[in-house]
């Protein structure tokens, strides 16, 4: 059912990218600007970006098996790190369609309808922008919110290239717009860096945030009260599933089935603190000083 609901939103994401480019590039053929050329050409990447995120997201939800005991979470990753890509290819795109128009400059036609579609452009990203951010982050799906952040730029990148359009045609500074439109690669390089950065750090098994490390470490500080102890706290996160594991210390007096109930109640708490945790726990006697040997394992 989630996948499913998240599906959903991908497909949002497809047809505002296929809306955005028809509008867009009506808004290029009827002005001429390098510009807003730039800004069609970035549609592009979202629709395959979007086309990607649904295919890295269907097999994310695929369920572990034989040979992905750990399930196949960290496909989202490489839908995030391919949209990066494409981020980047789009810039360098842009900046040398910009730096022909520098050197040839070209006046505009029919700005103002031109601006006017552009502007209906950009309101459908921004719109399809916060549906995906609240469920990417609700989620926590870096590929619907790596997905969001795409088509934000793109926002911004709009009102930047609108507003430059604009001045154009107000003042005949002919070589404000591919000054503007080179200002729009260097922002979105920005964005494809960031993207890339955050789908490596999750292919390298990075903890689970730091709010969430927190809210472990808050559970774990409520049973020590109780006169448990841990250690060996380690977490990583693979796209919408985090992992915790830890060793639980107890009375060596205790039978298996108390120290069994205890570490139950320790993993549902934590799963109630991290949704979509896998929680492992490991019991050892907390008079035994082997039990204690591995405490250089600590990674929250």
């Amino acid at each position: 059912m989630l996948a499913t609901n998240l599906k959903r939103y991908v497909y949002l994401s497809i047809a505002a990218a296929l809306s955005t480019i028809l509008l867009k590039g009506v808004a290029w053929w009827l002005t001429g600007s390098v510009g807003l050329l730039s800004d069609a050409l970035e549609s592009f990447v979202n629709l395959a970006g979007a086309l990607m995120a649904l295919a890295m997201l269907s097999l994310a939800m695929v369920p572990a098996d034989e040979d992905h005991a750990h399930g196949h979470g960290k496909a989202e990753y490489f839908s995030s790190a391919f949209e990066g890509f494409l981020i980047l290819v789009a810039a360098v795109s842009i900046g040398y369609a910009a730096i022909e128009r520098l050197l040839n400059p070209q006046a505009l036609e029919s700005v103002g309808i031109g601006l006017l579609v552009s502007v209906a452009a950009s309101l459908i990203n921004l719109f399809t922008a916060r549906a995906l951010m609240s469920v990417g982050r609700k989620h926590n799906s870096i590929t619907l919110e790596a997905d969001a952040h795409h088509l934000l730029t793109d926002v911004w990148t709009s009102v930047g290239v609108i507003a430059g359009v604009g001045l154009v045609w107000l003042t005949g500074w002919l070589w404000l717009d591919p000054v503007i439109a080179l200002l729009v690669a260097a922002n979105i390089v920005w964005t494809g860096w960031q993207l890339l950065s955050r789908s490596a750090s999750g292919l390298m098994d990075a903890s689970i945030p730091e709010e969430q490390r927190k809210a472990v470490m808050a559970v774990l500080e409520g049973y020590r009260h109780q006169g448990i102890e841990f250690h060996a706290l380690r977490t990583r996160q693979a796209g919408m599933r985090a992992f915790v594991t830890l060793h639980v210390l107890v009375p060596g007096a205790w039978t298996v089935q108390q120290g069994h109930d205890w570490l139950e109640r320790i993993e549902a708490d934590i799963r109630n603190a991290v949704p979509n945790a896998h929680v492992t726990t490991h019991l050892e006697p907390k008079e035994d000083p082997v039990s204690l040997s591995d405490e250089p394992l600590d990674r929250p």
